[in-house]
């Protein structure tokens, strides 16, 4: 008996083993993405440029992470996860190093260039790694974990990465990025695996000009498009709050310190960290409510960000840090659109359905990014010197119009999926029942 026990115990701490690679991969990557995050004014000085060129660099960044994720999807169906996943890495420490020693601004555009691309290499394919090494009723909770883990990247941005800014200066600190981007992809050489030894591997070898086709199949399930829209409405605000228009709105609109700044920052990390294994529990205990969290994600964001930007004047600080836990959990909660991708398509079609999935969120983010860089130029407002808190509210009420988007295109592929999966047997029961049926058996338990 001490055998198979003992294989098992190995292989369980392989998977963690992996998985903890596979996160540190990660958590370099959400460092790269958001190194622009507190350092705008630094590189409005640096390069020269107004408000919507420092938004094109964010822009250009989003435009490729999403211009890739087909591709990168379709790549890691037919190579498998672990090669992207290094190859992110390298692509991100060439773009810091880039970033690191140019003061042109051309050199700067393709370094974040060089820095999306990796990005979009990194995260599906981590999210694969974690599906092929956990039990399906695990994935959700360990999906959650890596964006948990992520968040950290987010702290060494607003914290460290700023401290070596205003302190050894621009290139010691984008070097150090440079550095840890590398040192993540020899973690992965030496330890990330792309499934359990001996376990096997779903690869698609179809030919090239199969690969529209099964995208288009992919495409037709409901239940994909509903992962789709999730991911659209859920995670653009804090995107676009974190990536580059967070520390300026709270410092040259609502007159927080530096320091205050950076702390709701870091609060936002915290509160999208800790929320992220409460929705993925959430979705693993109830699969057929997890439109409904979506839901409620989007109606918090709506609803904070309605509050600020009525507010005369300056919010208080309890208010705006209300606002960055409320858009922080948007992060985790665009998560639940994988898991709608990953349970309406094969295995041999993930990679796609992940890729198409991830486009949506960081479209949306992309226009959100590229319209308020352009709102604050259109009124005067597009430097440093010129920002105003009114600016700031026209320009981040461009998030309204994507939000009405997203949830009608909720509501419409919901209907068709619940269509769908009352053929095969399914029945979803209203929100209402469903609720009295929960009350009553917890009634029934106490009872007891």
């Amino acid at each position: 008996m001490s055998g198979p026990v003992s294989a098992r115990g190995g292989a369980v701490r392989g998977a963690w083993l992996v998985f903890a690679v596979g996160a540190v991969a990660y958590v370099v990557t959400v460092l790269n993405r958001t190194s622009l995050a507190a350092a705008g004014i630094d590189a409005s000085e640096r390069f020269a440029v107004g408000a919507g060129t420092i938004g094109a660099f964010a822009v250009l960044q989003f435009l490729v992470y999403a211009a890739l994720q087909v591709p990168v999807g379709v790549l890691m169906d037919r190579w498998g996860p672990r090669r992207l996943v290094v190859a992110g890495a390298v692509l991100m420490a060439a773009g810091q190093f880039l970033l690191a020693v140019s003061t042109d601004v051309s050199h700067a555009l393709l370094a974040r260039v060089l820095v999306g691309a990796g990005d979009a290499a990194t995260f599906v394919s981590v999210l694969r790694v974690v599906t092929n090494w956990f039990p399906p009723q695990r994935v959700p909770v360990m999906t959650q974990l890596v964006g948990f883990f992520g968040q950290f990247g987010q702290v060494l941005s607003v914290v460290p990465l700023v401290a070596l800014l205003h302190g050894a200066g621009w290139t010691p600190a984008y070097l150090a990025v440079a550095s840890f981007s590398a040192l993540a992809a020899v973690l992965c050489v030496l330890v990330l695996r792309d499934a359990p030894p001996g376990a096997p591997v779903a690869r698609s070898v179809v030919p090239l000009r199969r690969v529209a086709g099964d995208l288009r199949e992919t495409l037709r399930q409901p239940g994909t498009r509903l992962g789709l829209w999730s991911h659209w409405a859920t995670p653009f605000s804090g995107n676009a709050f974190a990536t580059l228009w967070g520390y300026p709105f709270l410092v040259s609109g609502q007159q927080l310190s530096a320091a205050g700044a950076s702390a709701l920052l870091t609060l936002y990390t915290v509160a999208a960290a800790v929320s992220g294994p409460v929705i993925g529990t959430l979705v693993a205990r109830h699969p057929l409510r997890r439109s409904w969290i979506v839901l409620a994600v989007v109606a918090g964001q709506a609803l904070l960000w309605a509050l600020v930007l009525a507010h005369p004047g300056p919010a208080p600080v309890a208010l705006l840090a209300l606002l960055v836990v409320v858009v922080a959990v948007g992060v985790p909660g665009s998560m639940v659109g994988f898991d709608f991708a990953r349970t309406s398509n094969p295995a041999h079609r993930l990679g796609g359905a992940t890729g198409l999935t991830n486009v949506m969120g960081f479209t949306a983010s992309l226009l959100l990014v590229l319209g308020i860089g352009l709102a604050l130029d259109l009124q005067g407002a597009g430097t440093p010197e010129t920002y105003r808190l009114d600016a700031f509210r026209w320009a981040f009420a461009l998030q309204f119009p994507l939000w009405a988007v997203g949830v009608a295109g909720i509501l419409v592929s919901r209907r068709r999926t619940r269509a769908l999966l009352a053929t095969q047997g399914v029945v979803v029961p209203r929100m209402r029942d469903a609720v009295r049926r929960d009350l009553a058996a917890r009634r029934a338990r106490a009872g007891r």
